[in-house]
């Protein structure tokens, strides 16, 4: 899906915003060539050895956080015989983490659990007096593997695109 169409379900739901509704398997080409291409045989799910790839809408594979993280193991693209997923010269996906108002920190709460699971260090913790510390999040750190997701006990993190940065006029 290209940015500022929608689809019919999110058009049924209610969701004007036009960002993706779902997050497909790293490396998966544009949208609408990844649904022209994939065959729906799922050899990406059975492949995948983190469990985090399931059968979305349609019957497409899409990713959820919620049972895991993507380790980028490629194995997903090594079983694709469509091409709807291809390893290219770029990073497998441009999704990131969001820290959202659930946060228990936000609510001054001590817990440190994304910060915990994040190997790259992408999640760190300003301190504030008299406050829980307040998580902070390098999106140029962050690889989008969503291991902070499912162990969030609010489920304060979400995962997705950035919106693209405004380019000043000059």
């Amino acid at each position: 899906m290209t940015a500022g169409r929608i689809d019919r379900f999110q058009f049924l739901r209610g969701d004007f915003s036009g960002r993706q509704a779902v997050i497909r398997p790293p490396w998966s080409v544009e949208e609408d060539g990844f649904i022209a291409q994939c065959s729906r045989c799922h050899a990406c799910i059975h492949a995948c050895p983190e469990k985090t790839l399931i059968k979305g809408r349609g019957g497409f594979p899409e990713i959820n956080f919620s049972l895991g993280e993507c380790t980028f193991c490629q194995r997903c693209v090594e079983v694709c015989e469509t091409s709807a997923l291809r390893i290219g010269l770029y990073e497998p996906w441009t999704i990131r983490a969001e820290i959202v108002s659930e946060c228990l920190t936000f609510q001054g709460v001590l817990c440190r659990t994304c910060g915990e699971c994040c190997e790259v260090g992408a999640i760190r913790f300003r301190p504030v007096i008299g406050g829980a510390e307040v998580p902070i999040l390098d999106k140029d750190l962050c690889t989008g593997c969503g291991a902070c997701v499912a162990p969030c006990p609010t489920g304060a993190i979400r995962m997705g695109t950035p919106p693209a940065k405004e380019e000043s006029v000059a």
